[in-house]
């Protein structure tokens, strides 16, 4: 310590040891530093060298440290554990990798499952608040089940009466008759469905002396009526045809009474017989005016006062057409309006009353005290007066060029044959009838030919009388189409016919030509309308009208529907909750028995027609619209409190303000099977529908290995008995609702197009509701109609190949519409629809109502049918002026009306924007 201290201290004596020391530092370092670079540097080469040199020198295939092939590496001892945490390794990595493959499949299949949740949950929860719907529906209309407290009625059991019964208490007077007194209820109960017996007049001597023509018609008619019965025991009614006489038989009447008291159901006064004299010339004798019919209706065509009974017997029309059936081509048409006469009258008076001109007092004197006798010689000098003066072409004679036919004393007799009085009557607005003189006849066979000639051909029917009762009086509004003018006013009926206006006018000569079509026609539609009468006012609901029995094509059916996602298409428009119920058939109308006030009120102020006298349908007899169209049931009640706006509450209700209902489709094919089953299986899961009636109307019957598409409700397939279009619209028993959608095989329509369609025609009943609208159009230089198909502002047809129309119209179009119309159809196969648009015009007077905006919906890809040849629309032209002949108008209406969903938008191209759309 003291020697280092001294050092530091810089000593003398210690300062050459002090150098010595530093000296050898430096030494020593510097030799440690050249010997570690020997050791790095040169001892690796030397060593690299050796190696290599005893690697060269051993055997082939024994090298320890030169580059190896293949796994040999791993033969060395010290590398093997690495070899083998590589390998472990590496097999890790592959089973993560197949662990994660596998995950990854099984999170697409759990995707796969949760889509597939969620719509099973959107299923469900749309059957969830149609089950909701469906069970408030339930629990109101069990609500009004209970409120109402009114279980099904079963008919009554039949009455029959007794073989020979005992009959009524003869009245005091016999003029005095009435149903009341003289007829006998007893035999005619309301389930009798009104039998009546006719008596076969060959096997009674005056069978023999009545005209052949009128016998023959007679009975022709009566075969072929559905209430007439072959067994007398159970009849209600029994009808006996007495004349007309041969020419120039006369029977006295004692002997005509005689032979009637001797008629095997007489019973001693004749009650519930009804006696028809049928007249074919304007002179038929009054064989029963001195003859005492007991209780027995008499319908003729003339009556005395001493012998008519007012609401018991009937005035019925002459038989002009015994034996044949109008000539549509010979009626003219019902416009011009205004003809070339404004008036005309011909006939000759053979013998007078005293006439009033003959006596000293004036006119104004007469009226002061009774009236005259016999206004006459008044009415030919106002007449000619009226002649003279120029201001209306008019044409009065009162003197027959010819021989004037023979006629009743005071009557005005008919000059010139049949034919030539109808060519004048086609030129005369209106037709004077100038009533009998005598007061105490109340109607005359003279009359009555004159009002049927005029109704015939078009011509307004002016009766000059009050007095007289025209035919079918108590059934028929004649005020709709004639004027009534009491005789007095003879002087003011030139001003009444000029006040008349055009559209007054066609009415009233419309409703003519309707009546004389209805009633006076043929003797099938005077028995008829004589039957009906009499069911009428006893109170007998009429007979339902026919069903065409179907006859099914045996099928088999298990294909299932909708595998072709194209099948699919059921449209983007929500429509709301639909009902999910099974197939049910309209409830039917109950009604029949009840004939109310307000009922008898409609049947006057609805539409025109017998539809109260001939009810064609299983509805009401009496109401001619309402009990038609607007079915059965008790009408809508809003659901909720003030509830609405959304539609929820008319959806609920089934789209419509009447109570539930589905509707059948009625499909028209022929040998056309891949297309019609393309079609069928577009109808899978459609709502509302009740049932498919395939009409198949080729001779050759399907495929028998054909497998018919399963679309969850029953598919019947129809033989027909010919080919013919107008087995479209026959009334099949099979059809057992009141909507039918009339549907071409090759139509392609959306379910939400046809739901909608069917909630527009429920609102609309009485009116064809369709897609594919057509309209007709005038050609001016030909002078004729056409049918148009291009695409307009408005539109009159809706054609059936896709359409809904209520059953009833399947009936007038089957059975009531003029037979020339089915045959026009047949002989062109062609235009069954526009023929079913001029039937459901003429009765509705309203125009069809189209829904959506498509104009075109046939399937693509689907073979051509008949409306593609050249020749479809040549004949479509011929038929619509064919079918205007046979109305005698145009009866098709022009609409700019459509019918889209509230919800639904369009774009009007550039070229149609003047045409309007009301939603």
């Amino acid at each position: 310590m003291t020697g280092y201290t001294m050092l530091r201290n810089g000593g003398v004596g210690n300062g050459g040891q002090t150098c010595m020391l530093r000296w050898s530092n430096r030494i020593r370092l510097t030799w440690l530093s050249f010997t570690l670079f020997i050791i790095l540097v040169f001892f690796p080469l030397i060593a690299h060298y050796y190696l290599t040199t005893l690697d060269e020198a051993d055997e082939a295939g024994k090298r320890i440290f030169g580059p190896r092939a293949g796994n040999e590496l791993c033969e060395v001892k010290h590398v093997l554990d690495l070899c083998r945490i590589r390998e472990s390794v590496s097999e890790e990595l592959l089973q993560l990798e197949a662990k994660r493959q596998e995950l990854n499949s099984e999170i697409a299949k759990l995707n796969l499952k949760i889509e597939a949740c969620k719509k099973s949950i959107e299923n469900a929860k749309q059957d969830l608040l149609q089950l909701k719907n469906v069970i408030s529906q339930t629990e109101h209309s069990y609500k009004e089940l209970m409120a109402q407290n009114q279980p099904k009625l079963s008919l009554p059991i039949r009455l029959l009466p007794e073989k020979d019964d005992a009959g009524l208490p003869p009245p005091k007077v016999i003029r005095g008759c009435r149903l009341h007194n003289c007829f006998d209820y007893s035999r005619c109960p309301l389930t009798s469905g009104f039998p009546v017996y006719v008596y076969d007049s060959d096997q009674f001597a005056f069978g023999s002396y009545m005209d052949p023509l009128v016998k023959q018609a007679f009975q022709a008619t009566a075969r072929a009526n559905t209430y007439v019965t072959e067994n007398a025991d159970i009849a209600c009614l029994y009808v006996i045809l007495v004349g007309e006489m041969q020419e120039p038989v006369v029977l006295r009447p004692a002997e005509l009474e005689k032979q009637l008291y001797s008629l095997p159901h007489w019973r001693t006064d004749g009650h519930n017989h009804v006696i028809i004299n049928l007249s074919r010339k304007s002179d038929t004798q009054n064989l029963l005016y001195n003859v005492s019919t007991g209780r027995a209706m008499v319908a003729q065509s003339t009556f005395y006062a001493a012998q008519y009974r007012p609401g018991f017997d009937l005035v019925v029309s002459p038989l002009v057409h015994a034996m044949s059936e109008p000539n549509f081509m010979e009626i003219p048409p019902q416009v011009p309006v205004k003809r070339k006469y404004l008036f005309t009258f011909q006939g000759e008076k053979i013998e007078s009353l005293r006439s009033s001109l003959q006596e000293a007092r004036s006119f104004e004197e007469e009226m002061e005290g009774d009236p005259p006798a016999d206004y006459d010689d008044r009415i030919i000098a106002t007449l000619k007066a009226v002649q003279d003066s120029k201001l209306d072409q008019v044409l009065v004679e009162f003197t027959c060029k010819n021989q004037p036919k023979p006629s009743l004393p005071t009557e005005w007799a008919l000059c010139g044959e049949r034919e030539d009085r109808l060519e004048l009557l086609k030129l005369s607005t209106f037709a004077l009838i100038i009533t009998p003189g005598d007061p105490h006849l109340v109607i005359s066979s003279g009359c009555a030919t004159r009002l049927f000639e005029a109704l015939e051909v078009g011509a307004v029917p002016v009766v000059l009388g009050e007095q007289v009762q025209l035919p079918y009086h108590d059934m028929l509004q004649w005020n709709e189409a004639a004027l009534v003018v009491p005789k007095p006013r003879v002087t003011e009926v030139h001003f009444l016919l000029r006040s008349l206006s055009d559209s007054d006018l066609l009415a009233m000569r419309r409703q003519g030509r309707f009546l004389w079509e209805t009633y006076f026609s043929t003797a099938d539609s005077i028995f008829n309308t004589v039957l009906a009468m009499i069911r009428t006012r006893i109170q007998i609901p009429a007979a339902p009208i026919r069903e065409e029995a179907a006859a099914e094509i045996p099928h088999r059916s298990g294909k299932a529907a909708g595998t072709d996602p194209n099948m699919a298409d059921n449209g983007d428009l929500d429509l709301g909750p639909v009902e999910t119920e099974p197939p049910y058939a309209s409830p039917k109308y109950l009604r029949n028995f009840t004939l109310t006030v307000t009922d008898f009120y409609r049947s006057w102020n609805s539409a025109p027609g017998p539809f109260h006298l001939f009810p064609h349908t299983p509805f009401d007899p009496v109401l001619p619209s309402e009990a038609k169209f607007l079915g059965s049931g008790t009408g809508f009640r809003p659901i909720g409190g003030g509830a609405g706006g959304s539609g929820k509450e008319f959806q609920a209700a089934l789209g419509g303000n009447v109570p539930r209902e589905q509707f059948t489709v009625v499909m028209l094919t022929y040998e056309r099977e891949e297309v019609l089953m393309n079609s069928l299986e577009r109808l899978n899961g459609l709502p509302y529908l009740n049932k498919v009636v395939v009409v198949w109307n080729s001779p050759k019957l399907p495929s028998e290995d054909l497998l018919w598409p399963d679309i969850g409700v029953p598919i019947m397939v129809v033989r027909t008995e010919k080919n013919s279009l107008n087995n479209r619209f026959l009334p099949w028993n099979e059809i057992e609702t009141e909507a039918i959608l009339s549907i071409d095989d090759d139509a392609h329509l959306r379910h939400d197009e046809i739901m909608f369609g069917f909630r527009v025609w429920r609102e609309a009943r009485d009116r064809i509701v369709g897609f594919p609208g057509r309209y007709h159009a005038w050609d001016i230089p030909h002078q004729s109609w056409l049918y148009n198909s291009n695409y307009s502002c408005e539109l009159s047809m809706v054609l059936t190949g896709a359409a809904f129309f209520h059953k009833y119209y399947a009936y007038l179009y089957s059975y009531v519409m003029p037979q020339a119309i089915r045959d026009m159809v047949d002989e062109y196969i062609n235009c069954e629809d526009i023929a079913m648009n001029f039937l459901v015009s003429h009765i509705t007077r309203k125009p069809p109502i189209k829904v959506t905006s498509r104009w075109t919906f046939r399937c693509p890809g689907c073979p051509q049918a008949l409306s593609h040849d050249d020749s479809h629309f040549h004949e479509r032209h011929k038929c619509i002026n064919f079918f205007v002949k046979v109305y005698g108008y145009m009866p098709l209406l022009y609409t700019q009306f459509r019918v889209d969903s509230v919800l639904f938008k369009t774009r009007l191209p550039h070229d149609k924007t003047k045409c309007f759309k009301f939603i």
